[in-house]
């Protein structure tokens, strides 16, 4: 058990030895400041005013009553009737040294591993991986390995994007460099970004090119054989470069735990068909939609959550309905673990409730979105990568190795030693 368990159960056995009833909550917690000790038991003000009698004096009832003589070498009532413990010295270096020789460092595993997957990382595949990429590929793969190392089955899903109207632009364009004789390898996939930027230029001003990438798509999703030629030289030139990534922050995701959005393509027609049988989506100016009243605004008007556009094109929330489904049903998950900026938070609210109301998450299964901030620009606002300001992944990364290289020359640092053999970037990320 952990050290907050310990005091957890000594806390519940002395205020038992000093009349309360079973049942009440000791209230323990770490301090907030090293003045007020280590841990905190605070439950004596809630249980003194339930009784209607002097908190100190409860506090003082529960201290006597309190034996952690073998892990505190000094426990002080403060203010109201908070109780301070401060942890002997003693005592954590020989936790800490015992730990150390345990294979699993004290962590004691569940009676019951719990199957969890873990969506991190997902890049979208038709360009390379940015610095916004940097915090759900490190979160994710430190969340994956914490799980794994506690004896859960993780599950790694990479759910890279690599489907939609931005393939049919990226096709178009390629196909158009290719009849002028471009040298693919060389030129046009060798800077994924500019690639990008330049057929989303031609998206937005050309004449007629918004249409006929419409069409790729179209193509694209029935399988046309010219069309899926060409996606597949993004998808592996982008899955080189998100390897390549990958390896130097000495990051767990293999090719085998790509599970794209294109996956789920041959689903997303009966996640359709399931929701209107149910009647949970209706047809709304062309549209198939989901209202939501559980997340209705403060006029009390339902949350609007588009499954299917007009066209009859599917959407990021079809394909995470999908994904639900599949975790939940197929891979059997107890755990589904999503970590993707707070932006999204809307977003996942409504494919939780959706996939709960159609019956694609099973009650046992927990969905849990794990946001984090956003990574912004000069200007204040999330980087763009159609605007050129985006810095790339790779390229933040050599630089965080040059520098680091030169600080530990200056500092004669031995650890120049071990680089020869691994840069300090990995080094210190292994370690």
């Amino acid at each position: 058990m952990n050290i907050k368990q310990i005091l957890i159960d000594k806390a519940n056995a002395a205020m038992l030895a000093a009349g309360l009833e079973e049942g009440t909550n000791p209230a323990v917690t770490q301090s907030t400041r090293p003045q007020f000790g280590d841990y905190q038991i605070n439950g004596a003000m809630g249980a003194a005013k339930k009784l209607k009698t002097n908190p100190r004096e409860l506090a003082q009832k529960i201290i006597d009553a309190l034996d952690v003589s073998d892990l505190a070498d000094k426990v002080e009532i403060a203010g109201p009737g908070f109780i301070n413990i401060h942890l002997k010295p003693e005592f954590l270096a020989e936790s800490v040294a015992s730990a150390n020789q345990d294979a699993k460092l004290g962590v004691a595993e569940h009676a019951k591993a719990d199957t969890v997957v873990v969506d991190y990382s997902s890049p979208n595949l038709a360009k390379e991986m940015h610095v916004g990429h940097l915090r759900s590929t490190i979160i994710g793969d430190a969340i994956a390995r914490t799980l794994e190392f506690r004896g859960d089955k993780v599950i790694r899903q990479n759910h890279m994007g690599d489907w939609g109207t931005q393939f049919g632009m990226l096709i178009a364009h390629l196909e158009d460099l290719l009849n002028d004789g471009v040298d693919l390898e060389k030129v046009a996939l060798a800077d994924l970004e500019s690639f990008y930027r330049d057929a989303k230029k031609r998206f937005d001003d050309e004449e007629g090119f918004a249409d006929r990438a419409r069409e790729y798509v179209v193509k694209l999703q029935q399988g046309d054989a010219h069309c899926d030629k060409l996606w597949q030289m993004f998808i592996d030139t982008s899955v080189k470069h998100s390897e390549e990534v990958y390896e130097k922050l000495n990051v767990t995701l293999k090719r085998e735990d790509i599970y794209a959005e294109s996956a789920y393509n041959s689903e997303l027609q009966r996640m359709i068909d399931v929701l209107r049988e149910q009647g949970i989506a209706k047809e709304d100016q062309g549209a198939q939609v989901v209202f939501l009243d559980e997340l209705a605004n403060k006029d009390g008007e339902p949350s609007v959550f588009i499954v299917q556009k007009s066209g009859g094109g599917f959407l990021y929330a079809t394909t995470d309905l999908a994904a639900c489904e599949y975790r939940s049903q197929k891979l059997g998950a107890d755990r589904i673990m999503i970590f993707v900026d707070a932006r999204q938070s809307l977003h996942f609210s409504q494919v939780e409730i959706t996939a709960r109301k159609a019956g694609l998450l099973r009650d046992e299964t927990s969905y849990e979105f794990c946001p984090f901030g956003t990574m912004m620009g000069e200007d204040g606002k999330p980087f763009k990568t159609r605007t050129g300001g985006t810095v790339k992944l790779a390229d933040l990364l050599d630089e965080a190795v040059t520098r680091a290289k030169a600080k530990l020359s200056e500092r004669e640092s031995p650890l120049m030693t071990r680089s020869r053999k691994r840069s300090p970037l990995r080094w210190v990320l292994a370690r």
